[in-house]
């Protein structure tokens, strides 16, 4: 029996890394012990935050939908109102009837004054939406709530631009036979 063979000797077991084994078994011990220090230096970080950042239950710092978002804004900035009647401006049709919207258009809104200001394209359709008016107001004020808007102010078409040159009259208002 040589040396090697002796039951003391370890004989059946695998030979001591050198070299190359060495130097991986050294790293994978060292990015062990990275890995637990940056575990442990992330977790004191959310402790001081308050936690995890997610989770399996909603939480006030989960990501909203867009939706909801904009509904959020909405309310914390006091812009109910607007939206509401920037709404109306898109559905202008439905509340008022194709044959007005091809001939009237709303433009503006005045939030102070609950004004809501219609441009129509001739004074035909301009005097009969005047007639209409308060009937619009209730109808308006049924679908964005009461008091949203007070009246509505219909302005006929523009005129043309006055001209000025060597062929006009000084003072003249130019033509006023629709206009105004």
């Amino acid at each position: 029996m040589s040396e090697r063979d002796t039951p003391g000797s370890g004989a059946g077991r695998a030979p001591e890394p050198s070299g190359v084994d060495l130097a991986r078994v050294a790293l994978r011990a060292a990015k062990e012990a990275a890995r637990a220090r940056g575990d442990a230096a992330q977790q004191k970080k959310q402790a001081r935050r308050g936690g995890l950042r997610s989770g399996a239950r909603a939480d006030r710092r989960d990501p909203m939908a867009l939706g909801a978002a904009i509904n959020r804004l909405l309310t914390e900035r006091g812009w109910e109102a607007p939206a509401a009647v920037g709404g109306v401006m898109g559905r202008w049709p439905e509340i008022v009837g194709e044959d007005v919207a091809k001939h009237c258009e709303p433009e503006r809104y005045d939030e102070d004054e609950r004004v809501l200001m219609v441009r129509c394209d001739s004074t035909a359709w301009a005097t009969n939406l005047r007639l209409l008016a308060p009937t619009l107001v209730a109808r308006l004020n049924e679908d964005l709530g009461h008091g949203t808007v007070r009246l509505i102010k219909v302005v006929g078409p523009t005129g043309p631009a006055r001209r000025f040159g060597p062929l006009r009259a000084p003072g003249s208002t130019g033509p006023g036979d629709t206009y105004g």
